[in-house]
């Protein structure tokens, strides 16, 4: 970080708040090398809460210059690894909570934008919601209405983006963890007069675990994506050339090897992929839809904990009964 950068923000903090001017200047100086660094977003953590205002200008800036660090600091792009999860927690954390729009958002941004984060950081976040729908205190997305009585329309939409973002359990998978989450709530609040975005929430999150399907890799952790990056840009291994030879030295199977390569580049010479694929994951699909015996089991206990049956259970039920 240069000292003018610590300079500028350093001096936006005097008076509690940073005007648009200042926010250009940050940006400039924050970006002129192109990328934001482990100094720089601890600067920008440290301005933040040091504001008593935060106008658009600066939240904006502020949750794309975190998650420009966070997710593309380091190779691989679009991943969070463990160490920058502690990180981004413990600055987020560092009084005991989430105090304020612009981190709660930035947190969210980064799991929305990510094709992966480590599961601390997917846990934090869904118990940070989870406390601020319940307590009534704490930020939500662009402000909005916040409740301890009953859940808000502000309170679903954000609770919904972290449900199903797609660096969360799965691109648009719901997880135990999240779908438990979702009946602790409903059980605090199911006598308030809840925001419709909330009852529709409740039944897709908690239809979507038992009956939705996730393959298996449809997420890569941080390690493994690095891993294939680091093969392919690996020069010294010159994979190029060592599939050339093996392909000139075995002629009887390059036929097969040229349609193999086709597969991972789209043009298969050799037709479509078999049905047989297809097939596959149709099947798995289909599979993954059927509500096993265990989540009957985990759906009673969930149903019983309270020991009543309530009108949103009762169309959960339903919809489960109808197929999802």
């Amino acid at each position: 970080m240069t000292t003018h950068f610590k300079d500028l923000a350093n001096a936006a903090a005097v008076d509690g708040k940073v005007d648009a001017q200042e926010v250009l200047a940050l940006r400039r100086q924050g970006w002129g090398d192109g990328i934001i660094a482990l100094d720089e977003a601890e600067a920008l953590f440290a301005l933040n809460n040091a504001l008593d205002q935060r106008d658009q200008e600066w939240c904006d800036f502020f949750v794309e210059a975190i998650g420009e660090f966070v997710l593309n600091g380091t190779p691989p792009r679009l991943q969070c690894d463990a160490a920058e999860a502690r990180w981004l927690i413990a600055q987020v954390d560092h009084d005991g909570i989430v105090d304020s729009v612009v981190e709660l958002e930035t947190i969210v941004r980064i799991i929305e934008r990510a094709e992966n984060v480590p599961a601390i950081l997917k846990d934090y976040v869904v118990e940070q919601i989870e406390r601020e729908v319940l307590t009534g205190t704490g930020p939500t997305r662009c402000g909005g209405e916040l409740s301890d009585t009953h859940i808000t329309s502000a309170e679903a939409k954000i609770l919904r983006r972290v449900v199903f973002a797609s660096g969360g359990c799965g691109p648009a998978a719901v997880s135990r963890f999240e779908a438990e989450m979702l009946f602790r709530l409903k059980d605090a609040t199911i006598s308030a007069a809840n925001a419709p975005e909330w009852e529709q929430l409740f039944l897709d999150g908690v239809s979507n675990y038992l009956t939705g399907f996730t393959m298996a890799n449809a997420q890569l952790d941080h390690d493994r994506k690095l891993e294939l990056q680091s093969f392919i840009a690996d020069s010294d291994a010159n994979v190029g050339r060592f599939i050339g030879k093996m392909v000139r030295g075995a002629p009887n199977v390059s036929q097969n090897f040229a349609n193999a390569m086709g597969v991972v580049f789209g043009k298969r010479k050799g037709g479509p992929l078999p049905e047989s694929t297809g097939k596959n994951i149709v099947a798995a699909s289909i599979e993954g839809a059927k509500v096993t015996q265990a989540e009957k089991d985990w759906v009673n206990a969930m149903v019983e904990a309270d020991g009543e049956l309530d009108d949103l259970e009762r169309r959960l039920i339903a919809r489960i009964a109808k197929g999802g």
